[in-house]
């Protein structure tokens, strides 16, 4: 038997060139964010896969009943067809009063499944304990559960039948304030990843299209001063919308990225390699395993006839050469040296790091 181990992906990014990016698509307005909200409910109509009777699935079922004047004892309560639940959902900025959004649903007891269930009027709250919506509905699963456990039973899942959604499940009844624009005039823009350079950038872009208006004040924001003619609310949205399609180019740190469970690597288009020597050998190792039949002597009257098995491991090494690799500029060349010394995507993982500590290799390696 003979062991095989193998990766099979590789990602470089190949081209050099910088292209141009819309601010919208790597920043975003401060002021223009989701919220979180989460609640806690109770789903019913269960075909008996709800919580097996916990005190706190019986004590919300009762809850929820006396809102409507039903008094009932827990004990009087089956709790095998509801289940208790967490929702949770992402208010998008500037969602008006009545508008719906999508909430997922997630089992916190012991449900085994939540198949044809529907969630009750649940209140959403946000970090600042209001409610800002309420959510209720039928529940889509993205999986499915059935069958009998237990001795002698078998089951069949797919997915996860604890969890679901409901699409445009929560009715907003709350407005959250946005300011987009300072009283000042002031609009601040966000990088979502941080970067002097970009934010520099971004900001002599912004200059070049409106006049002096922008300056990066750190690497994560660049701060518009809003000129006068674009204060009035009816041109606020006008004047934000023609910041967010000015186009300029980036700037990114050199990196790559190992992911050594999977065998992916994936670097950008800067990355760099100084002259270097690099020899890399391969280790083989065999493994056979053979059954014998082990006799007694001829004519003896002692003994019997065995099998055993013989366990055979073979150790090769192959040959391998100091191979001179000149500076490589760009990542393609780098990809494509390593891949005439016949490295594997585990083979590069470790050349990678072994340049990068012999200090040919200007790029900061990430392990996930």
């Amino acid at each position: 038997m003979r062991f095989i181990f193998s990766l099979m992906l590789l990602i470089f990014g190949a081209s050099q060139a910088v292209a141009a990016v819309r601010i919208k698509d790597i920043a975003r307005i401060q002021g223009c964010r989701e919220n979180q909200l989460i609640g806690y409910g109770v789903v019913v109509g269960l075909a008996g896969t709800g919580d097996s009777n916990p005190n706190v699935t019986l004590q919300t079922v009762a809850n929820f009943l006396n809102r409507f004047g039903v008094t009932l004892a827990i004990t009087d309560i089956k709790a095998n067809n509801s289940a208790i639940v967490i929702v949770s959902c992402d208010i998008p900025p500037f969602s008006r009063a009545g508008s719906r959004i999508d909430v997922n649903v997630a089992a916190i007891a012991d449900s085994k499944n939540l198949q044809g269930g529907v969630l009750m009027q649940t209140p959403l709250v946000g970090a600042d304990g209001q409610v800002y919506a309420v959510a209720q509905g039928p529940l889509i699963l993205g999986g499915f559960g059935g069958g009998i456990s237990g001795a002698g039973g078998s089951t069949v899942q797919k997915n996860h039948p604890t969890t679901a959604t409901i699409s445009n499940g929560a009715l907003i009844e709350r407005e959250i304030p946005s300011e987009l624009i300072s009283q000042t005039g002031v609009l601040d823009i966000s990088l979502n990843a941080p970067d002097f350079t970009t934010a520099s950038l971004m900001a002599d872009a912004l200059n070049r299209r409106f006049a002096t208006c922008a300056m990066a004040v750190d690497s994560g924001t660049v701060r518009v001063q809003v000129p006068p003619e674009f204060l009035e609310p009816r041109k606020q949205v006008y004047f934000i919308s023609k910041v967010e399609n000015v186009e300029h180019e980036t700037d990114m740190v050199t990196r790559i990225i190992i992911n050594e469970r999977t065998g992916t690597i994936v670097a950008n288009a800067r990355i760099q390699v100084s002259s270097v020597a690099v020899a890399h050998g391969n280790l083989v190792i065999g493994i056979t395993s053979s059954e014998q039949v082990s006799q007694p002597l001829p004519f003896s009257n002692t003994g019997s006839t065995v099998k055993t098995q013989s366990v055979t491991t073979t150790v090769q090494e192959q040959r391998s050469h100091l191979i001179p690799l000149p500076e490589l500029p760009t990542v393609d060349l780098v990809a494509r040296a390593l891949s005439q010394l016949g490295a594997t995507p585990r083979d590069m993982i470790a050349i990678f790091q072994c340049l990068q500590q012999a200090g040919a290799l200007n790029a900061e390696i990430v392990v996930r």
